[in-house]
């Protein structure tokens, strides 16, 4: 593995945000949801496709705090632009579990 200085670990931007929808993704390749996440007044809303149907249910998103790399590009999956990456560590099975704060904090704040 590279080591990186801080320096390079500061140009990724890691915000807390809240889901505010999610919504099926029946068209992806992989099972995944179309999540809309609010991260704030100074980014504000931005949209995900990810990856997480095995251990979350659509329903019990809404309101979630996640962390996301909002600096990178937007990238099309499918015939959706996703806006951000949504992050999560895989399980025993290599199945998304999503990361985010233990306790609430504001949207938008950066991971540091």
């Amino acid at each position: 593995m590279d080591t990186i200085t801080f320096d390079d670990f500061l140009k990724v931007d890691i915000r807390v945000g809240t889901i505010i929808e999610a919504l099926p993704y029946p068209e992806a390749r992989k099972p995944a949801f179309k999540l809309k996440i609010d991260f704030g007044p100074e980014i504000g809303v931005k949209k995900s496709s990810a990856q997480i149907t095995k251990h979350y249910d659509i329903e019990t998103l809404p309101g979630r705090q996640v962390a996301a790399v909002v600096n990178f590009p937007p990238r099309q999956i499918g015939k959706f632009m996703s806006e951000v990456l949504t992050l999560g560590f895989p399980d025993g099975q290599d199945d998304v579990v999503m990361i985010g704060p233990s306790k609430p904090v504001p949207d938008g704040g950066r991971l540091y």
